[in-house]
């Protein structure tokens, strides 16, 4: 299996699985929106990134990340927003191969910090998370604007 950076020619791979995860979390988001995401994945200008894992010309993972100040240190956090794997390919350490290659990619970037938020019922993937990374104890509140 190879984790690499995506590249514009993933798009027909990458989608089924970009709509699985939203299946996943009960989500709908709007074409325009992916399309958007997809172009600022490719831009050097922009903050976001996303990784996938390929596996003899199949790619059977995704990991979507940003980079972004932080008020609290001189380095920059990296937001580890989105993880997933095919349903057939689970427990083969696609997961943690994703977020070890966000880790390592924020580490080159001189980030101080790579979070992420999961859903509380998610139980399968916080064992994953339990054993790679620390609960931070903070609970997240949002207002959605639009």
């Amino acid at each position: 299996m190879l984790i690499r950076a995506a590249e514009p020619r993933d798009y027909e791979q990458w989608l089924p699985l970009w709509q699985a995860y939203q299946r996943f979390y009960k989500s709908d988001i709007p074409q325009a929106v992916t399309d958007q995401t997809w172009a600022r994945f490719h831009d050097a200008a922009e903050p976001m990134h996303c990784a996938v894992a390929e596996d003899e010309g199949r790619l059977v993972g995704l990991v979507h990340f940003i980079d972004h100040r932080s008020c609290w240190t001189t380095g920059n956090y990296c937001y580890l927003q989105d993880l997933y794997a095919a349903e057939d390919r689970r427990g083969q350490g696609i997961g943690r191969a994703l977020i070890e290659h966000v880790y390592a990619q924020a580490a080159a970037a001189g980030a101080a910090r790579v979070y992420w938020l999961t859903h509380e019922t998610n139980e399968n993937a916080m064992k994953l998370y339990d054993r790679i990374a620390d609960k931070s104890g903070f609970l997240q509140y949002r207002k959605l604007l639009g």
